[in-house]
């Protein structure tokens, strides 16, 4: 991913599902605990929460797993 991403980006990301398309709800700049887990982040190296258009549910990835897609949601 080139370019940083803003909440409401339109991006699209890789799971065990096939490609999925959705948006970014939240970046986290420091540890975050998600779904039970524990993540880390920070300033440097971010993660970022991201909404499943078609379901609705919540994913966490670092930039690199995102791809940013058409436009903004």
């Amino acid at each position: 991913m080139a370019a940083e991403l803003k909440i409401g980006d339109e991006v699209t990301w890789n799971s065990q599902f096939g490609l999925i398309t959705g948006k970014s709800v939240k970046k986290h700049t420091a540890d975050f605990e998600f779904m039970g887990r524990q993540r880390r982040a920070s300033a440097d190296d971010p993660q970022y929460e991201v909404q499943s258009f078609k379901t609705g549910k919540l994913a966490a990835h670092k930039p690199s797993a995102l791809k940013k897609s058409g436009g903004s949601a």
